[in-house]
């Protein structure tokens, strides 16, 4: 993903500047392009989002979206994770185009172009802003990573390589297994 422009942007830039459609982030008044996921990021992005709905709705704990949605951390931060989950305290936030805020969870999946940014850039932005729960997914090596903010750092709680269980932290009870996660099966 490479800058869009050198000039510095806000979310009203954004708004009144490109379509409404569009998929673009805001990182430190940086404007960034997000590609179109590929097949395997949009089968792992629905699997996952419908294990979080299914949990949820027997929950009642709050609400997920999916991308491509606006997270309007501040103006100079807007972003549009593959999966956010909101916490019922926090749905006042929500608003008609966009939720004004810190998300409780995050969910990225990486792709070859996005491992830096995911992995370092969007983890310390997170962070930053005190996301509680954030999960990293690589596909390309069937790995699942969450960590967990502590004392306004990150730290990995719990790490799954293919076939194993990984669990939320924020979530208690909230479980995926990999296989279900990384299975090509439809």
């Amino acid at each position: 993903m490479e800058t869009l422009v050198a000039e510095k942007w806000t979310y009203q830039d954004m708004l009144e500047n490109l379509p409404a459609d569009s998929c673009y982030e805001l990182i430190d008044n940086e404007l960034y392009e997000m590609p179109a996921p590929n097949t395997e990021h949009q089968r792992i992005s629905g699997k996952l989002e419908f294990a979080f709905r299914l949990f949820l709705s027997k929950n009642n704990l709050g609400e997920v979206f999916d991308a491509p949605y606006d997270v309007r951390l501040d103006y100079d931060n807007v972003i549009q994770p593959d999966i956010l989950f909101i916490k019922n305290d926090n749905l006042n936030n929500v608003t008609d185009k966009c939720f004004e805020g810190i998300p409780d969870l995050i969910v990225e999946i990486i792709s070859p172009k996005s491992v830096y940014r995911d992995q370092v850039e969007k983890k310390d932005l997170y962070e930053r802003f005190g996301v509680q729960e954030y999960w990293v997914i690589d596909p390309a090596n069937q790995v699942i990573e969450v960590m967990y903010l502590e004392k306004s750092e990150y730290v990995l709680k719990d790490y799954l390589v293919e076939n194993g269980i990984v669990k939320s932290v924020l979530l208690a009870g909230f479980e995926v297994k990999g296989e279900e996660i990384f299975s090509l099966k439809r």
